[in-house]
Formats: structure tokens, sequence, C-alpha cells
């Protein structure tokens, strides 16, 4: 039988310890993305009716059709530069 020898682990330092994958900025800007989208599935929401006998035409407003899918749309694509921008540390 063959003794396996024991290999220590390399020490690690305190600045590996706190080296996060992205930027505080890139976090910044990720969280400025999410908002974004929030706002745009706020935005989106409502329009329905109490009756389901009585049509609502304020389902098909400006806002939920055209500016809030704008809004989460944008706001995915912010998220991916937020994700990709190359930040200072």
């Amino acid at each position: 039988m063959v003794a396996k020898k024991k290999t220590a682990a390399p020490a690690v330092t305190e600045e590996q310890k706190n080296n996060l994958p992205l930027g505080m900025q890139n976090y910044k800007l990720m969280l400025i993305g999410f908002a974004v989208i929030v706002l745009g599935f706020v935005l989106m929401a409502g329009g329905g009716s109490d009756d389901p006998n009585v049509f609502n035409e304020e389902m098909f407003s400006f806002r939920r059709i055209t500016l809030a899918p704008i809004l989460v749309l944008g706001g995915f694509a912010f998220e991916i530069y937020a994700i990709m921008h190359k930040s200072k540390k």
C-alpha cells in the first residue's frame, strides 16, 4: 500500500480573499440596470377591468405597449454592458 503525500494548501493572501470577480463600479451599474428593469415591469402592470363584461381600452395604452417593453429591453442591454464593462481597480 502506497501512502499518499499530504500537500499543504497554498496560503491565501488577504488581497486574494477580497478580490471580487467584478469591480464595485460594475455592481453599481448592475443595480441601476436592475432598477430600470423593475420600473419597466411596474409600468407594464395593471390595465385590467374588474368586470369581465366591460372592455377597458386603457390596457392598450402607450405606456404598457411601447414604453414599458423598451425600458425592460434597455435594462437588460444595460445589464450586459455593466457586466462587460472593464472597471479600474
